[in-house]
Parts: structure tokens; sequence; C-alpha cells
């Protein structure tokens, strides 16, 4: 069944990666970013080349009348929505709790909580069958990106980071029983070492290859096959499939 979803935080990385696998199953994308339009405008040209739709939407996660405004450009341009990947995060320079400011805190909390509460929230207004009076919703799903920091902790280097995803687990868990009756299922995936821009933020352009042999398959995975198991919970073959947390973590 061809689907329109939209990914947040799509503009590189896992989201852009799960755009373009979107884009050959001929769906439509919304590609949200947060400040790099080009790499965005990238994304949607590579999701058309694929076989899909797609624009680009540019909005914070953490504010609400962007997330609104997000969804909003998605049911007007396609028409209708059927599922959301709560892909948006960031992570900051490695440190131990002790050393990190209120600032970096706050910022990393509402872009990774908050946005992702927000986004899930708005997911759950428009897709649930029971909501929208005499127009519901289809129903649908929800993927949120976790990580396996959220068990692993990531000691001295950023507690922060897994304690910001191990909010989210809890946030799949909960949101899978009280929106399934909704017709809308919820699933996270939690991603290990994977070779992504965003080592590169938290201060270690290296780190995947670094500690990617350290993990028992022996290398780093890829945004790709992140981007398999996304596809896979927003798709109808996963369709028992209801508060999941898929490790795609190559047995770390």
């Amino acid at each position: 069944m061809v689907k329109t979803i939209l990914i947040t935080g799509g503009s590189r990385g896992i989201g852009r990666a799960t755009a373009i696998m979107a884009g050959r199953r001929g769906w439509s994308v919304g590609v949200n970013y947060a400040g790099n339009e080009k790499a965005a405008q990238d994304t949607v040209r590579a999701v058309q080349q694929a076989g899909g739709k797609a624009i680009a939407i540019r909005g914070d996660v953490a504010v609400e009348a962007d997330v609104i405004a997000m969804f909003d450009a998605v049911e007007n341009t396609f028409g209708r929505l059927d599922g959301l990947v709560n892909n948006a995060g960031i992570v900051a320079p490695t440190a131990d709790l002790a050393d990190m400011s209120v600032e970096r805190l706050k910022r990393l909390f509402d872009i990774n909580i908050l946005g992702s509460v927000l986004c899930a929230r708005e997911a759950a207004r428009r897709l649930s069958t029971r909501r929208g009076g005499q127009n519901p919703g289809r129903g649908g799903a929800i993927v949120n990106l976790s990580s396996a920091a959220a068990r692993i902790g990531s000691p001295n280097l950023f507690v922060d980071y897994a304690t910001s995803k191990g909010a989210i687990d809890t946030l799949t868990i909960g949101l899978s029983k009280e929106l399934g009756p909704e017709g809308i299922r919820v699933n996270a995936v939690r991603p290990g070492i994977i070779e992504t821009d965003i080592h590169a933020s938290a201060g270690e352009p290296d780190r995947a290859t670094r500690l990617g042999p350290t993990a028992p398959l022996g290398r780093a995975g890829t945004a790709d096959e992140v981007a398999e198991a996304i596809i896979w919970l927003l798709d109808d073959a996963s369709s028992y499939v209801n508060g999941a947390l898929l490790d795609v973590a190559g047995g770390r």
C-alpha cells in the first residue's frame, strides 16, 4: 500500500536514508529539517529520483506551532497522513554529567524529548480512528528513534543523550497501549554504532570506525540498515507489531 509519512530530521543520516527508501516504494514523504535547506532539498530530489514524492518542511520540533505546521503541510500537499518517523534528535560533545551546563541539558531535552512528544501527540490527533468528529483518522504507525544508549547509559560520554532516549522507550511503550485501540501502532528502533554525522556532533567523528569493531558483528552499522527496520515498522507487513523496541545494534 502506498503511504504518506512525515520524517522529522529527515535531511541527513538515518532520516535521509529512510526517506529515500520510502521513495523506492512510491511513498510520499514530508522531509522536515531545522536549518540546512540544501540538505533537505537534496533529500527531496533523491526521494523523487527513487520513485516517490516529497516536500521539504522547515520547522523546530520543540516549537508547537512549527510541529502543527509540519503536519498541515504534509496533509495539504498529499491529502493524507499514514505515519510518522520521530527521528529528529541531537547529541552534544562528550562530557561527564557533572560538567554539563543547564543550557546544554535544556536544549537537548527540548529537542529529543519534548520534540518527540509533541510530534507523537500531533500524529495521534490526526491518525486516530476515534478523533476528528465526522472526519476521523484512518489509523497508522509511529516509529520513534531511540538508541542503544537507552540501555547502555553512555557513562562518561553523554548520559544526557542516553537519558533522553530512555524517555523515548517509555513514550513508545505507553503510547502503544494508549493508541493501539485507536488504530495506531507505536514502535521504536534503537540503533547502535551507526555511520552517520552525529558522531562529529559529539566531537568524535571517527567513533563509528573506532567502536564499530567492538560490536559482536564486528562493524558499525549503516543508515540504510536502520532505515530497513523503520520502513518495515511503518509498513503493513508489521501489522501485529506494537510496543516493540527493536535493536539495530549488531548485537551490542
